[in-house]
């Protein structure tokens, strides 16, 4: 996980030794000899995809002579990902982007005790028919379409017995497939408030300047560079749903017709599903940098 990037470039080791002094521990260690199981815990999970992330950008800016500023019309990313766009477009140093995201996984983790909560995606239906299987599973728990990443892709989140209902009912309903999501708490649902609250206060203090390219926030999915507006939604963020689809629909509609997806191999094919006609690239490794800076 960023291990052949570091081991490349000067430009990514020094991302990922930011990253574990802003932290006080070794996490490119645990990024890269593990174990998995203490990696994919929230609170390290996310810290780590950022880094990976922004450690890609370095390299194709110092390696490659490409300056996100002169080539990016907007920045975007989901959920933990929104971080890691403010931080690419300038809006968050580095350091304070790690231990945000730690916090935040922190506080996501401790919101709801083990076992309480869920999320599953269901397959084959749109998002207003979710939205209904949601409202009508909850019964007096907490469910919600927490993530709307594509057609036909929408991910419920809640309490496990409304996610479990919401999953019955969706394949009454025509979805294709329902499947839950092997994750540790139900991110993106009101579950999270008090994760949202711990944001608040954290958001509160940080220093966020304004972004040298718009965000694309996922709660409104439009553009956003106050920095006062971008502390409000990354907090709504936390209990509110990612509009993923939107969001690139409406980068679309303002005229944007390549994307670049930087750290992974997952936007990607959401992205190619929501605008077929636009060109799309992810860079994760150094192959795939070096095949972008080419390219851009």
């Amino acid at each position: 996980m960023g291990r052949g990037l570091a081991e490349a470039s000067p430009a990514a080791r020094a991302v990922f030794e930011e990253v574990d002094e802003a932290l006080g521990e070794h996490l490119s260690r645990l990024m890269w000899n593990g174990p998995e199981d203490e990696l994919t815990l929230t609170r390290n999970a996310q810290p780590a995809i950022m880094a990976v992330s922004i450690a890609a950008l370095r390299v194709l800016e110092a390696e490659g002579g490409i300056r996100l500023a002169d080539k990016a019309a907007f920045v975007a990313g989901h959920s933990l990902g929104e971080y890691t766009a403010l931080a690419a477009a300038g809006s968050l140093g580095l350091a304070a982007t790690a231990r945000l995201l730690r916090l935040r996984g922190e506080a996501m983790q401790a919101a709801v005790p083990f076992g309480e909560g869920a999320m599953a995606a269901l397959l084959g239906m749109g998002f207003e028919a979710v939205q209904a299987v949601a409202e009508e599973a909850a019964q007096g728990q907490v469910c919600a379409a927490a993530n709307d990443n594509a057609p036909g892709q929408v991910v419920v989140s809640g309490h496990v017995d409304a996610v479990a209902r919401a999953m019955a009912l969706a394949r009454t309903r025509g979805a294709r497939h329902s499947v839950l999501l092997p994750v540790s708490a139900p991110f993106h649902c009101a579950l999270m408030q008090p994760a949202a609250d711990a944001m608040a206060i954290a958001l509160e203090s940080a220093a966020l300047r304004a972004p040298f390219v718009p965000l694309v926030a996922n709660v409104t999915a439009a553009p956003v560079n106050d920095p006062a507006d971008i502390r409000r939604l990354l907090v709504d963020q936390v209990t509110g749903t990612v509009r993923w689809r939107e969001s690139v629909l409406a980068m679309a509609a303002l005229g944007v017709t390549g994307f670049v997806e930087l750290g992974g191999k997952v936007l990607g094919p959401m992205v190619r599903r929501i605008t077929p006609d636009a060109t799309m690239q992810s860079a994760g490794d150094m192959a795939g940098v070096e095949a972008l800076a080419k390219d851009l």
